[in-house]
């Protein structure tokens, strides 16, 4: 199957739940589009938002802060991404303590990228938790922490075969992972057949679907080469020509998302994990056209009808 099967029912909003991903901003202009993101998603009431930790903890105090503040300013429920490149155990465990410290209580464990970027060798740190099935265990150990994890529909780039990737994914529910989150993928049937390979091994948490609105088909394509997502030749007919056509892109691009969201709620799919890339426009529109509104939203419609 190449392309989606487009749900023919109206709304489905009241079958989905919805959590987002930010990443700490590096500059001012930065840290504002990020605020007006979490403003602007903010009354779809999702699940959790999370946020991501560089890799070697390269943006450690970016991340506490952002974290901090939706704690603080917000009515949202923060998952803080942890992982365990490049540190030590305790320099790990201190950092879990200073998010719970501040009250956060759901954590996205990853073993991480190497600090050298995707595609280099990873070596774990000498003194450290050698991959995320050791990080999740010591988050389980600090305390009685939601935890969500990684999972890879296309497997791993780094997995020989399938069989050790869904191995991994075992040994994380094991120690204590809650619920497995995705790599964002295009294809739903690759999505289909890898749940069901997790069953097969004995795993039933929640496994829930990643979904990267194409915010920019170029940079998505090219980031998707190097992590071992594929791109459908149907994914590229779709926005071919658009290069220079920034709204007619992020029209296309809304559709897209809406679609495959539809053709997975269809397949009995009800969680779904957006990566915003700290841009809300794309997501609020995928989330009305699936039938999640904001309060405000659903008391124009109630008073227009």
């Amino acid at each position: 199957m190449n392309q989606f099967r487009f749900s023919r029912h109206p709304d489905i909003g009241d079958k989905v739940r919805v959590s987002f991903e930010f990443f700490p901003p590096k500059t001012e202009d930065m840290e504002a589009r990020l605020w007006d993101t979490v403003t602007r998603l903010e009354p779809l009431k999702p699940r959790f938002v999370s946020v991501t930790y560089g890799a070697g903890g390269s943006t450690r105090e970016r991340t506490a802060r952002t974290v901090k503040r939706i704690l603080n300013q917000t009515t949202l429920t923060p998952a803080a991404h942890m992982t365990c490149v490049d540190a030590a155990r305790h320099q790990v465990d201190g950092v879990i303590q200073e998010f719970a410290g501040m009250g956060v209580t759901r954590f996205v464990a990853l073993r991480g990228d190497p600090a050298a970027g995707v595609g280099t060798a990873y070596r774990p740190h000498p003194d450290g938790y050698a991959n995320g099935a050791e990080l999740v265990g010591a988050l389980k150990s600090a305390g009685d922490f939601d935890i969500s994890v990684s999972a890879y529909p296309e497997k791993h780039p780094e997995s020989p075969d399938f069989a050790t990737d869904i191995d991994m994914l075992k040994r994380k529910v094991d120690n204590g992972a809650t619920r497995a989150i995705t790599q964002f993928f295009f294809d739903n049937d690759l999505y289909e057949r890898y749940v069901e390979r997790a069953r097969r091994a004995g795993i039933y948490i929640p496994i829930v679907p990643g979904i990267l609105p194409v915010h920019n088909f170029t940079q998505v394509a090219n980031f998707s080469s190097r992590c071992g997502a594929l791109v459908p030749a149907w994914l590229a007919e779709r926005f071919e020509g658009l290069e220079n056509d920034p709204q007619t892109h992020a029209l296309v691009a809304s559709a897209v998302a809406a679609e495959q969201v539809h053709d997975l709620v269809e397949r009995g799919v009800g969680d779904f994990h957006f990566y915003t890339m700290n841009r809300a426009d794309l997501v609020f529109a995928v989330c009305h056209m699936i039938g999640i509104r904001s309060r405000e939203a659903e008391a124009a419609g109630s008073a227009a009808a």
